[in-house]
């Protein structure tokens, strides 16, 4: 999922560039919106909710690829599982 390792160069999650909602201000690590994450793997992908969160917490969320792992942002309200229920 993640790109090319390389020192200092902020890294990208493979697929989710629409998901990109900035970088970090001290070391440029990429920035990702969660939910824009999950609806590309809704749409894209046709996973439920809860497959796609699942998906996320285990081979994206959850990976520490060296320090400039990209960051990701839960950037709404409430329960990530709640979420495209409303």
């Amino acid at each position: 999922m993640i790109a090319e390792i390389k020192d200092n160069v902020p890294l990208r999650a493979e697929g989710f560039d629409e998901a990109i909602i900035g970088s970090d201000y001290t070391d440029q690590r990429t920035v990702y919106s969660i939910e824009l994450i999950l609806e590309v793997l809704m749409v894209r992908d046709e996973m439920s909710v809860e497959e796609a969160v699942e998906f996320f917490d285990f081979n994206i969320g959850g990976a520490y690829v060296g320090p400039m792992t990209p960051i990701y942002v839960w950037t709404g309200d409430g329960d990530p599982m709640q979420w495209k229920k409303k």
